[in-house]
Formats: C-alpha cells, structure tokens, sequence
C-alpha cells in the first residue's frame, strides 16, 4: 500500500490547512474535552467527501487521545472509565458497522445530523443539570455506543454523560480520553475487517495524528485558566454551521 497515494489531487496547500485545523482542534479538545472529531469533518468533507471521514478520524483519535490520556492521566476515574467501555463494546462495533453500509450521501447525512445535534444535547444536559449513577451510566452507554460507532463528532455526548455522573473539570478530559482510546480501537478494527481502511484514510489519519499529539501539553498550561464557555460557543457555532453544509450537499445528491 502506497501511503502517498492517499494525497493524490491534494495540493500542499489544502495539506497545511488539514493540520492545521487538527492542531487547532486538538488544543481545543485538549481544554473543552471536544472538537477533534467536530471540527475535522468540516474541513475533511470537502476535500475528500464523506465516507473516508469516520475510518481516518478513529484513527488519527488514537494519537490525539494517548496524548491526552497522558497528559491527564492523574485525573481520570478509571472505575467510570471501565463500566463505560464494557457496557458501549458491542454497540459501538454494531453502529461502525452499519457505518460501512452508508452510501456517500448518507454518511454526510449522518455526520451533520449529529454535529447539529450535539449542540442542544449538550445544553439541554447542563441546564437540567442531569445526574445519574453508576447503573444508569452503563445503560446510557451501551446507546452511546452505537452513535460513536457510526458517527463522528459525538464525543460531546460522551461528555454529558460523565459530567452528570458527577465528574467535573480534569477528570472529565481524562476519563474521557481513556473511553475513546478504547472505543476508537473497536471502530477501526471494523472498518479494517470492512475494507474501507484505504491508502487515504491511512495517510490522512497519520498527517492528523502527528499534528495533534502535543496538542494536549499545550491545552493543559491553559485548562484552568482560559475561558473555556468562549471556545465552547465558537465551536458550537461551527459545528451548526458545518453540520448544515454537509447535510444540504448530501440533499443535493438525493435530488
């Protein structure tokens, strides 16, 4: 497998603008506990359509979730950690698989429709101000685990759901971080079995992986000391945005 065929009709240019944005949003997802997965669709999408995007960003996940891991690792709740990957497993297997049956249209369905409504969730869990226990945090993951299966840019949910099993702050990156690392290791074990790891997705996810990996370091000099509800807004707004577009181009291609 030729790696650098994975970049054909690519320019340099939309190459520097990819990591960039991948150093962006991990710093981001380094502070916020999210934005890789958001983010990245936005500018992936364009360049090389839909269904390449799942595969390449569980995979370049794996970079930028060890880093985060590590530089966090003092403050994750290894006990949330492990009852959340047992119960998500199977499901998150399931809903990659069912990922790997979308056509191109469908995927970048998909894809917006979650970012869109990552959004609301997520407020709507703040406001409420949702609290529940270690049961009630299994069940809710085992439905988790088909949307992070299938979807990118749904780590937010994963993030509701820890925030109102009573962790806060730090603890949430790390613990957040450790689930990932698990649940991205299933993903592209399917999408391997699938056949649709190509030469792009590969070479893509490596260019993103190695750009974000000190994302993390930088993010955590800054953790308690940047106004975090300001990069949340900015990023909700480009997820809306983002998710429209993607969803108004797959109409296009049904009509």
């Amino acid at each position: 497998m030729n790696l650098f065929s994975g970049f054909a009709d690519i320019s340099l240019i939309q190459l520097v603008l990819v990591a960039c944005v991948a150093l962006f949003a991990s710093v981001i997802g380094g502070v916020a506990g999210y934005g890789t997965g958001a983010l990245m669709p936005l500018v992936l999408v364009p360049l090389i359509g839909a269904e390449p995007v799942v595969p390449i960003i569980a995979i370049s996940a794996i970079f930028s979730n060890l880093s985060r891991a590590t530089a966090y690792r003092h403050y994750a709740d290894r006990r949330r950690a492990v009852i959340v990957i047992l119960a998500s497993a199977l499901t998150t297997a399931l809903g990659a698989y069912g990922y790997t049956m979308l056509t191109s249209a469908g995927a970048a369905m998909v894809i917006g429709t979650m970012l869109i409504l990552s959004v609301p969730l997520r407020r709507l869990a703040r406001r409420r101000q949702l609290r529940i226990g270690e049961p009630g945090l299994g069940f809710s993951a085992v439905a988790y685990g088909v949307v992070v299966g299938g979807t990118s840019g749904s780590g937010v949910i994963l993030l509701s759901l820890l925030m109102a099993s009573g962790l806060e702050g730090a603890a949430v990156i790390a613990t957040d971080a450790l689930i990932s690392l698990s649940t991205g290791i299933i993903k592209i074990s399917v999408f391997g079995l699938a056949g649709v790891v190509t030469a792009q997705v590969i070479a893509f996810a490596l260019l993103i992986g190695a750009v974000v990996l000190p994302g993390a370091f930088f993010a955590r000099s800054f953790v308690e000391r940047m106004p975090v509800h300001i990069h949340t807004a900015i990023l909700d707004a480009a997820v809306i945005v983002g998710g429209l577009v993607m969803m108004s181009a797959a109409v296009r291609q049904l009509i």
